[in-house]
């Protein structure tokens, strides 16, 4: 037995732990010598190199585009220099060369945890930059899920807020604008299903969502055309009109005006702004006039 009772000298014990510390470890080190796969404490110093040294093994790969192993350098440093200078300044370059590599899970990843561990250094926009960009590159066709386009406006408004003054705001903008423009898209795309389909609220809301949340982009035009259509469908002249009429302030040369002009005249509509309408107050929004 190993546990004393109450009252019970405990002098005979304290000789059997100083006999176990004694014995105990001679039979560690015995079995750390017999086994092969134990590491070799000799080789594993020869085998660590100093920080500098890999870095700028790092950077030489990335500058001759062999990115794999500009990343295991990278690796490396943060792996045998841990929490050093260089093994700050190696994990958003092994982030970089990971996303150059198309490792875009991996430069995610890596730059996260460089928020993370150092989200007020000098490279920490850099790192934010980094994470848009890898999901921006896997946006895919508006007929798939657009949730990289969601992250990217996430990711990249988030550098643009909490950097405004970085080098990589006006990119970060322009990424920003691309990926809504996805996101305008898809709901364009579902729109026109249900409206092809005759279920006139669903469509509209969708249209709606383009108008109200996307006024920026190149889908407002026929958003608005497309709810001159579903309300006129649905005998919501008013809104019909509507739709149309904020259509011609802010498109008067476009196709999809022209198109809802003459779909009213076929019954002795024409385009006439209700101020009292979102739809008014949504057109104030609109850039595109």
């Amino acid at each position: 037995m190993f546990f004393t009772r109450v009252g019970q000298s405990k002098a005979p014990y304290r000789a059997v732990f100083l006999a176990l510390s004694i014995v105990v470890p001679s039979l560690f080190l015995s079995a750390c010598m017999s086994s092969e796969k134990d590491v070799d404490l000799s080789t594993y110093v020869d085998q660590t190199e100093p920080a500098d040294v890999l870095y700028n093994q790092g950077l030489a790969n990335l500058n001759a585009g062999r990115l794999d192993e500009a990343s295991k350098k990278f690796d490396a440093v943060d792996r045998q220099h841990p929490y050093s200078e260089w093994a700050r300044k190696s994990m958003v370059m092994g982030a970089f060369a990971d996303y150059r590599a198309g490792h875009y899970d991996e430069a995610i990843g890596s730059a996260k945890r460089y928020l993370t561990l150092y989200p007020s250094t000098d490279d920490a926009a850099y790192a934010q930059y980094i994470i848009g960009l890898s999901y921006y590159r896997q946006i895919k066709d508006v007929t798939q899920d657009q949730k990289e386009a969601r992250q990217t406006v996430q990711t990249m408004q988030d550098l643009v807020t909490r950097w405004p003054t970085s080098e990589y705001v006006d990119d970060a903008k322009e990424k920003i604008r691309f990926a809504n423009d996805q996101l305008a898209g898809k709901e364009m795309q579902i729109g026109r299903y249900y409206l092809e389909r005759r279920e006139y609220i669903a469509a509209v809301k969708r249209f709606r969502n383009v108008v109200e949340n996307y006024s920026n982009t190149r889908h407002v035009e026929e958003a608005l055309a497309r709810l001159t259509e579903s309300y006129y469908a649905m005998g919501l002249t008013s809104e019909a009109q509507t739709a149309a009429a904020v259509l011609g302030t802010n498109y008067p040369d476009s196709q999809w005006y022209k198109d809802s002009y003459k779909l009213l005249q076929s019954n002795g509509l024409e385009p006439r702004e209700n101020a009292g309408s979102w739809i008014s107050k949504a057109g104030k929004l609109i850039t595109g006039a």
